[in-house]
């Protein structure tokens, strides 16, 4: 009872640590997950295939949003409810490997750690994706290096159940087969329990593959670049001290973390896809190999990493986004019909949200068939091969709203070809006499922001189809 007292107690401290973002506006990421998880069950899966993602999260969102409602506290509660279990579960996870002490320095560090703490604020699937990632480790050293063979079905559904959450699980899997293969050719565990494990894991994943392969050459991610070796170094030397420590536990667990790492890093130089939140699928092998590591240290020790880690909260977060703030001031007087031009267009999904109904939504890829949700398909050689900024025929009276990315010199492919575009149409609007300019909401300091836009706002003064040539 003891235990379970003080599990409860530092479950609610974390939840209660984790609320100060839930209402805030959505940002990118967050309007095309709830714009997908919008869709009926049948339809996720499908749209997904544009996207780039699995469908376990969004199928799970979905269900939530049918009980809870769709605002940002009720989409964002579902991540937070991921976080807050992550706590008793690292209790479970580090103490049935290496003992309470090492459970504690689990909890600890589950209740403080930053990527929780924000991704618990913001409705994406990545504190899902911590835990499942613990979940699995846990299992993988319970069940081959324990001999508990009923935890390998721990394992196994929790590989799975990664897979459909995150494509990024497919390194934890490949790293904790490197680290079976070491096991095995040292003698230390037979062939035929990993060779069952391998392939209920792969027959259970294989319906996705299809559509993995289809997102692997279609989708990708053209807004990210690939990461430096000072990255892959620095990510490296925590694994590198990890394996001094004197216990094979500790050093298995930051090999799985160290391969998962190289194979991340190696992929995203052959096909760039590198965002330093997907590296919450190494979570549950670099938390235990810390944890384990500390408890062989003075039982103080345990309490000064969970001291650290609370100091850690007190950091300020960004704001996601400005999108909310900037549709509240661009909509007033819009009407259905009137037009919203965004020239980065994953912007439409959360613009549409907080945009009067009714209009029209372009961007330099046209207009998109369904403004809930972002068709990343090709969508760099799309952008690229954009024609000349167009609009369609309008009457006079009518508004024309730019939303324009602010702020970032981002080097990566897609964010050069977004600012391209966005002096086309820029130029395109303010130079057509057939438009007069309104005005522009305020420019936000990008600084304060994980991402930032402006509007202007265009009246049409003369009948016919404007155009920019």
């Amino acid at each position: 009872m003891p235990v379970a007292g003080a599990l409860l107690v530092a479950t609610v401290v974390s939840v209660l640590l984790r609320t100060g973002d839930l209402h805030a506006g959505f940002w990118i990421d967050e309007g095309i997950a709830v714009g997908i998880a919008s869709h009926g069950v049948a339809d996720i899966p499908v749209l997904l295939r544009a996207d780039g993602s699995p469908p376990l999260y969004y199928l799970l969102l979905h269900g939530w949003l049918a009980l809870t409602g769709d605002g940002e506290a009720a989409a964002r509660s579902l991540s937070l409810v991921f976080a807050a279990l992550t706590v008793p579960v690292s209790w479970w996870a580090a103490t049935a490997v290496a003992g309470r002490r090492a459970g504690v320095v689990a909890a600890a560090i589950a209740v403080g750690c930053p990527l929780l703490t924000y991704y618990a604020q913001e409705a994406r699937m990545y504190t899902l994706v911590a835990l499942l990632s613990l979940v699995a480790s846990a299992g993988f050293v319970l069940g081959f290096v324990r001999g508990r063979r009923g935890q390998l079905v721990t394992l196994a559904v929790a590989l799975v159940l990664l897979l459909y959450t995150h494509t990024w699980g497919l390194f934890l899997a490949a790293a904790l087969g490197g680290a079976w293969l070491l096991l095995w050719r040292t003698g230390r565990v037979g062939g035929r329990d990993g060779a069952l494990v391998a392939a209920a894991v792969g027959l259970a994943y294989a319906p996705w593959i299809p559509s993995l392969a289809f997102q692997v050459t279609h989708t990708g991610a053209p807004w990210s670049e690939p990461p430096s070796v000072l990255v892959l170094a620095a990510l490296l030397v925590p694994a590198a001290l990890a394996w001094r420590a004197a216990t094979a536990t500790v050093r298995l667990l930051a090999l799985v973390t160290a391969i998962g790492v190289a194979l991340a890093w190696l992929a995203s130089q052959v096909e760039p896809a590198w965002s330093a939140r997907y590296l919450a699928v190494l979570y549950g092998p670099a938390v235990l190999a810390v944890a384990c590591a500390i408890a062989r240290r003075p039982p103080w020790a345990a309490g000064a990493v969970a001291a650290a880690a609370a100091a850690l909260l007190v950091v300020p977060l960004p704001a996601k986004s400005n999108v909310r703030a900037v549709a509240v001031s661009a909509g007033i007087g819009l009407r259905p019909g009137d037009v919203v031009i965004s020239t980065q267009p994953e912007q439409v999904p959360v613009l549409r949200r907080y945009l009067p109904p009714g209009l029209t939504y372009l961007t330099p890829l046209g207009t998109p068939p369904d403004p809930s949700v972002m068709d990343w398909r090709d969508a760099l050689p799309r952008l690229r091969a954009a024609g000349t900024p167009r609009l369609p025929r309008l009457t006079p009276g009518r508004r024309v709203v730019l939303v324009t990315p602010i702020g970032g010199r981002s080097p990566t492919p897609w964010s050069r070809a977004v600012r391209r575009r966005t002096r086309e149409w820029r130029a395109a609007l303010r130079s057509d006499s057939r438009l007069r300019w309104l005005g522009a909401t305020s420019r936000p300091d990008a600084r304060r922001f994980r991402s930032a836009v402006r509007a202007e706002i265009f009246v049409v003064e003369v009948v016919g189809r404007t155009a920019a040539a």
